[in-house]
């Protein structure tokens, strides 16, 4: 069997696990959805599963095999951390898609675009969380965003939003998962309307490819070939880490910063430290803010055993404790620099380009409110402990 093929075939695999999933209907008061009947688009997946009526089936293979590519070339180090990521919120966020009837693969591939697994990723656009929600879409779907609390940064809440939203689009399109996903990343108005004025509207047709912003012509096979990878990542010779990722919690003995933990944790368990990890688990809480004695941190278990080894006393959790006074001293003696909002600036940018401690401070500092964080040409705006050029 060729490649191509072999990559035809699982897409196929995929789309009849999604086709067959839902039916229309809201979410229920537990966030889960109700099965769907696969009868329901039993006529466009007989069609997708017969390859002789696959009228782009050359483009489609083009566009995942160019995908896979960049996930096996310079993309890779994103794929591994997404995956390494996801497996320790896989209990949380897989058993929404597990209830729906959608493949994890699907889940994977959706999350490891979106966000690489960093919870509280933010996009240019004002896009958030690991499954990225504007905030007027989130707030339609029922997550709370208010200046308390942001269900977009929530991987629960997000999944069941992001299912949500998938289930609804399955029903408009008849269960064609590339027009789903291409109104995931475009908007389903776009989408919609652009379906509607050809008679043959695909995902893969060049007429309605060619109409699509270049981001969501390549973010649906990037999805598409994400989840190829997480299903079979052997034949494409990639080696996921094996991770621990049994969940449990740490009763804090004592105040402490998830950014002091993730120090005083050392790296011995991991590639990469555990900021990541806690800042996952943990997504309603600002790394630099002491959590009181006797809060209960998410954490997998193999935090739970280091935290009594290196964060109750010794020289580690001294030297967590000595280094986070140090970040407070360091704000505490940058200058407080005034700049002025460029065209085509967003708080996000600024605040990375200027080496702010989150978009978050520069937002309070200047009486911004999220989930939008918005800005205009000429505003200026307060940077305060911002690195000085």
């Amino acid at each position: 069997m060729g490649e191509s093929f072999r990559y035809w075939i699982a897409l196929c695999c995929i789309t009849l696990l999604c086709g067959g999933a839902v039916t229309a209907g809201a979410v229920d008061d537990t966030g889960e959805l109700p099965l769907g009947s696969l009868a329901e688009y039993s006529g466009s997946l007989d069609q997708a599963l017969n390859a002789s009526d696959i009228a782009w089936a050359s483009e489609r293979e083009s566009l995942i095999a160019a995908a896979l590519n960049d996930w096996l070339t310079w993309m890779r180090p994103t794929l591994i951390d997404a995956y390494e990521q996801y497996m320790y919120m896989r209990h949380l966020m897989w058993p929404v898609y597990e209830r729906a009837g959608l493949p994890e693969a699907l889940l994977f591939g959706i999350l490891a675009k979106e966000s690489g697994g960093r919870v509280h990723s933010v996009s240019r656009m004002g896009a958030a969380g690991p499954l990225q929600f504007m905030g007027f879409t989130a707030l339609r779907l029922g997550l709370r965003i208010d200046d308390e609390r942001d269900e977009r940064f929530d991987p629960l809440a997000a999944t069941r939003a992001n299912v949500a939203y998938l289930r609804e689009r399955f029903v408009e399109y008849d269960g064609d998962l590339a027009l789903a996903l291409a109104a995931y990343n475009a908007g389903e108005t776009r989408v919609l309307r652009l379906a509607r004025s050809l008679e043959e509207p695909s995902f893969w047709n060049p007429d309605f490819l060619r109409q699509l912003p270049r981001e969501t012509q390549e973010y649906v096979p990037y999805v598409l070939a994400a989840a190829l990878l997480f299903q079979d990542p052997e034949v494409h010779g990639v080696e996921f880490p094996v991770v621990d990722a049994v969940p449990s919690r740490i009763e804090l003995a004592e105040p402490k910063t998830l950014a002091e933990l993730s120090i005083c944790l050392g790296q011995g368990g991991s590639r990469a430290g555990w900021f990541r990890t806690l800042r996952n688990l943990n997504p309603h809480h600002e790394h630099d803010v002491r959590l009181p004695e006797g809060y209960p941190v998410q954490a997998p278990t193999e935090i739970a055993v280091r935290y009594s080894e290196g964060c109750l006393q010794g020289t580690r959790s001294e030297l967590a404790r000595r280094l986070h006074a140090s970040r407070d001293e360091r704000r505490a003696l940058l200058a407080v620099r005034t700049y002025t909002v460029r065209s085509g600036d967003t708080l996000s940018t600024i605040a990375h380009r200027h080496g702010c401690p989150s978009l978050r401070a520069v937002a309070e500092a200047n009486g911004i409110q999220g989930p939008r964080y918005l800005i205009r040409p000429g505003q200026q705006l307060e940077l305060v402990g911002c690195r000085i050029h």
